[in-house]
């Protein structure tokens, strides 16, 4: 077991480059313990691997696996929403949805699969071909209606590619979001586009829908305080409208 935690540790380590000794400065241990964990010459504590992975910016999820892999016990629960003790965070969600009307609201997972969605977004989403439990993202790659839909595709999904890398970065190895990177890169080509001159503030999506122009951007809110995985790992995207005519649009269908 000592091995595998080994392994893992510098795993990390390297994807977020930072040496032994800068490690080890910052936990507040030597460099030779770091070499000698890596290696499985010395087993960490509990402690010392919570300490590690505070360190190196480690998700709850890969955290009980360097948990594990050093024979110790899990430090995060993943609960559904549903569940009894978690009422208080899913009226949270249920609530921001809600009064996000009629503007478009939805809460995500980690794979970006739709947890739920307020009455705007279920209606656009329904236009799209799309509802509760699917995958955007394969919607995004592979749905033709979406494709055919969403006016500027090209520019959204080469913003989507940037922001799954950092995504990817940041949880580690994951299969789905690996599988997603390499979809977009087979669309937009693998460095994305260079475009002159200033980026504008953000980057709209614009949808034809209906006989309606809607062009859309977002922001992102995510429990602060979250010690629960799938808690943590939740996002709720709420969109705006980017101009009158999509304020108005909008506004007429509430």
């Amino acid at each position: 077991m000592g091995l595998d935690f080994g392994a893992a540790l510098k795993e990390w380590r390297s994807a977020r480059r930072i040496s032994q000794l800068d490690l080890g400065l910052s936990a507040g241990v030597s460099s030779r313990h770091i070499s000698f964990l890596e290696t499985g010459r010395s087993r960490p504590s509990r402690g010392m691997v919570l300490r590690l992975c505070d360190e190196l910016d480690v998700p709850m999820a890969q955290r009980n696996r360097m948990l594990t892999a050093a024979g110790l016990s899990p430090a995060y629960a993943e609960r559904e929403l549903s569940e009894e003790d978690m009422a208080p965070m899913r009226a949270a969600v249920d609530w921001t949805l809600a009064r996000h009307d009629p503007y478009p609201a939805m809460a995500i997972d980690r794979h970006w699969r739709l947890v739920s969605a307020n009455r705007s977004c279920t209606t656009l989403l329904a236009g799209l071909g799309a509802k509760e439990g699917d995958s955007l993202l394969d919607m995004m790659i592979g749905n033709p209606v979406m494709r055919q839909a969403l006016e500027n595709y090209d520019e959204v999904a080469r913003h989507m590619l940037a922001r799954l890398r950092v995504e990817a970065a940041h949880f580690g190895h994951d299969d789905v979001l690996e599988a997603a990177i390499a979809g977009f890169e087979g669309i937009v080509g693998g460095a994305g586009a260079t475009v002159d001159g200033i980026r504008p503030a953000v980057i709209p999506a614009t949808y034809v829908l209906g006989g309606m122009r809607l062009t859309l951007f977002s922001t992102i809110s995510q429990f602060g305080s979250a010690e629960d995985i799938a808690l943590s790992e939740l996002r709720i995207e709420m969109m705006f409208p980017a101009d009158d005519e999509t304020r108005m649009a909008l506004e007429m269908m509430a």
